[in-house]
């Protein structure tokens, strides 16, 4: 592999081959596997020596015909293994139109400030867990390489940050599903995380946010409750204002809008504002929701892509029962 990328000109460091480490997990599709009668234990009958494991935390799976059971997949994470139910279920909810739109531009400061000038904090998990995560960080160091008490050290360590990794995902499903049960449309920016981590003084702090695994979820609940979710350009939102359309320009470190035309709002809620607009008027769009047109009483026509998703264990991130 080094000297094919080599030839092939891959962009970034070339290091030596390394051996393969051990797979974290092994997936089965509807063969391989088997339920008990009560659902407390599953057998496979594979040749990789699994055999019968027992499953605890199994109160959600009675709910599930064998048949709508797609793939079982075996996780081993740092608090231990866990057996995970992949099932084919309708999830659309119906609501009642709240007839309400919104616009969000995420943050460091605040996690979102919205088109009508609400912020959500941004709770910062990582810099709050970051003198534990230390701690832990310094045991392994102090610890001989290879002993146990070293590996055992690694896995304390491992466990802290998976605990703060399921506080960042939890936050963002929570907020993703209270904001699109409150609002016929969200539209928000179409941001390319992965360019923005390369400023090295942010990209600590941009990770930490998670405004991707915001809008992973915000799509979801999307389909799942029939809304219609837009991802904009997010070209001059910020610069552009939003009651003239002129171009102020403003450093980063310029928290107020201030146009000639005589607005003044916060730069984020200017820019809130903007994405609405935008969002409004887009066409053709990255989003959950493909927006038609406007009928004559201003109301969105939209269609929605489909309804049979595939939930795994009723939430994406949820993963039972314990082995």
């Amino acid at each position: 592999r080094f000297f094919e990328n080599c030839k092939k000109k891959v962009p970034g460091k070339k290091g030596f081959p390394r051996f393969q480490k051990n797979c974290r997990s092994v997936e089965y599709k509807q063969s391989g596997w088997k339920l008990s009668p009560d659902k407390k234990s599953i057998t496979f009958s594979d040749k990789k020596g699994i055999g019968k494991l027992k499953l605890k935390g199994t109160w959600d799976l009675w709910r599930f015909d064998k048949k709508q059971i797609k793939r079982v997949r075996i996780v081993h994470r740092a608090d231990g293994y866990y057996v995970q139910f992949c099932v084919s279920v309708d999830i659309k909810e119906e609501l009642e139109p709240t007839g309400t739109a919104i616009g969000l531009d995420v943050g460091l400061k605040d996690f979102y400030t919205d088109s009508a000038g609400k912020t959500e904090s941004n709770p910062r998990f990582y810099r709050t867990g970051e003198k534990r995560l230390k701690f832990y960080q310094r045991r392994v160091s102090r610890k001989k390489k290879g002993s146990s008490n070293r590996r055992k050290a690694v896995n304390r360590l491992g466990r802290q940050h998976l605990k703060i990794s399921r506080q960042r995902e939890e936050h963002a499903k929570r907020l993703a599903r209270c904001v699109i049960r409150s609002n016929d449309l969200v539209a928000y920016e179409d941001l390319r995380v992965k360019n923005l981590v390369k400023n090295h003084c942010l990209a600590k702090s941009i990770n930490d946010a998670g405004w991707y695994q915001f809008r992973k979820w915000m799509e979801y609940f999307g389909q799942k409750f029939g809304k219609v979710t837009v991802a904009v350009n997010p070209a001059y939102t910020s610069q552009n204002c939003s009651n003239c359309g002129e171009e102020v320009k403003k450093s980063l470190s310029t928290r107020t809008h201030t146009c000639k035309c005589g607005c003044q709002l916060d730069r984020d809620h200017n820019a809130a504002i903007n994405i609405l607009k935008r969002a409004l008027g887009t066409v053709g769009h990255t989003g959950t929701w493909i927006v038609k047109d406007l009928n004559a009483l201003g109301d969105l026509a939209s269609t929605l892509p489909g309804s049979d998703l595939v939930e795994q264990a009723e939430s994406l991130n949820k993963e039972s029962p314990r082995l």
